[in-house]
């Protein structure tokens, strides 16, 4: 698998009411050419 991660990780990530952590987040933004931004103002 390209997010080097399991089924249930993935599912983990799409879910709305689960946390995960930025490096998951990350992880997956590169694997569709994106990346993560995070702002404090």
């Amino acid at each position: 698998m390209l997010l080097k991660t399991s089924r249930t990780q993935v599912d983990r990530i799409l879910n709305p009411k689960n946390d995960i952590t930025l490096g998951s987040l990350q992880r997956a933004a590169a694997m569709v050419g994106r990346r993560v931004t995070i702002e404090l103002v």
